[in-house]
């Protein structure tokens, strides 16, 4: 990536140094965590860089991408002092799907004992999955096994039956599609240590172990894409993407009030609300030194108005996907939601009002270090891709880079 930096800066190491990239729509997001021998993750640096290059989720221009990608990289490296070699990357899209798949085993020994081997043999059985020819594999994430219809078993090694399955949650995405990010990071001669649905690696982030047991919605609220993933009984039960974000309150409010997009912006940040404030229909915002009519103003209900249609229809649309799955009711710890459109005020009111049940602005309350990284909803994702790392070396301590094994695959990381 052009010029290094010098040699006494600290270099990454795979034992104590693992980072977190995001390529978003509206920004490029790096952290940098030093992770103890205890596995305890310190945030030591952050890198944040306008996104120009991105648009719902996925590249559109390789090199606006690219150089907005190589400045919060320099920014991280100079806030953490060290050199950034290889990353985790975060992905997202419209094409990014989730489902679950079950794989079943007949246990064929005399004595009906299940082994190691039988255990291997039913989750490659599981990950047999008839995807179309342009999709790979993101991710087989354990759920539970059943043994004889027993449902709820962690691990079935020792017990006896005749047939033992495995209940797995399976993300894809469409290959070509998977790789624009991991060699635009590989241009710039870094590493790609492995990738991660970016809905999964924030709820890494944000949910501890009570939240996953209890049951959790949870929900990014980015620019180009809104992603969420669901937990109960410890392990992810569903994902979703949907193509809408804060790009498309912008682009309402823009149609709506007649005014420039970047103008509409501005006012989704001055004024905005996910609901309509009291009084606000009396209230007036004036326009006039970016108007051409004099005087020109426009009401804030009405602003407020289509900002809060906007995302209560996102709200409405994954509740029934959540509602279709027949999970509304495993969510006992309620819904806890992040990304930048997290910040948007009374966020949480609106998302009470559809779900009813409780919700909260998740914080990255699982690691230490820089606070901006614990208390800033939008950088979950790439916190969460730390904590994706440190996962992932221990599972596979002599890590290998992604861009040329797409397909390998993560088990049992994001549940118990």
């Amino acid at each position: 990536m052009g010029e290094r930096w010098p040699v006494n800066k600290q270099t990454v190491s795979n034992s104590q140094i693992i980072v977190g990239l995001e390529i978003g729509t509206s920004k490029v997001c790096v952290a940098v965590g030093e992770v103890s021998e205890n596995q305890v993750v310190n945030i030591i640096g952050l890198g944040q860089a306008k996104s120009r290059g991105v648009r719902k989720g996925e590249i559109i221009d390789v090199a606006l991408a690219e150089e907005d990608v190589r400045n919060a990289i320099v920014e991280a490296e100079q806030v953490a002092d060290v050199e950034i070699r290889s990353v985790f990357l975060g992905v997202t899209g419209s094409h990014i799907r989730g489902f679950n798949n079950t794989g079943v085993h007949p246990v064929v020994s005399a004595d009906r004992e299940i082994t190691t081997t039988d255990i291997q043999d039913v989750i490659k059985n599981a990950k047999a999955i008839n995807l179309p020819t342009d999709h790979s594999v993101v991710h087989v994430i354990r759920q539970h096994f059943r043994v004889d219809g027993q449902d709820g078993v962690l691990n079935p090694e020792g017990m006896l039956g005749a047939k033992v399955e495995v209940d797995v949650h399976v993300v894809s995405g469409r290959y070509n599609r998977l790789q624009n990010p991991i060699r635009l990071v590989n241009g710039l001669h870094l590493e790609v240590d492995n990738i991660s649905s970016s809905a999964l690696a924030s709820s890494l982030a944000v949910l501890n172990t009570e939240q996953k047991e209890l049951g959790t919605l949870v929900i990014d609220l980015g620019a180009g894409v809104t992603e969420y993933a669901v937990y109960s009984a410890g392990v992810i039960k569903h994902t979703g993407v949907l193509a809408v974000g804060g790009d498309h309150v912008s682009n309402d409010l823009a149609y709506g009030l007649k005014v420039p997009l970047a103008r509409a912006e501005q006012i989704k940040i001055d004024h905005g609300s996910a609901v309509i404030n009291l009084g606000a229909r009396d209230r007036k915002i004036d326009l006039s030194d970016d108007s051409p009519i004099p005087g020109r103003q426009i009401n804030l209900g009405h602003m407020q108005k289509i900002m809060s249609m906007r995302l209560q229809e996102t709200f409405e649309l994954i509740a029934r996907d959540i509602g279709q799955a027949g999970l509304i009711e495993y969510l006992r710890a309620g819904v806890v939601l992040c990304g930048g459109g997290a910040r948007i005020p009374h966020i949480t009111r609106l998302a009470r009002d559809v779900f009813n049940l409780p919700v909260a602005i998740g914080r990255a309350s699982t690691v230490s270090g820089i606070k901006n990284a614990l208390d800033e909803p939008e950088f979950a994702t790439p916190v969460g891709l730390i904590k994706f790392g440190v996962f992932q070396s221990q599972a596979n301590p002599r890590r290998a880079g992604f861009g040329r094994a797409i397909r390998r695959q993560v088990a049992a990381l994001f549940g118990r």
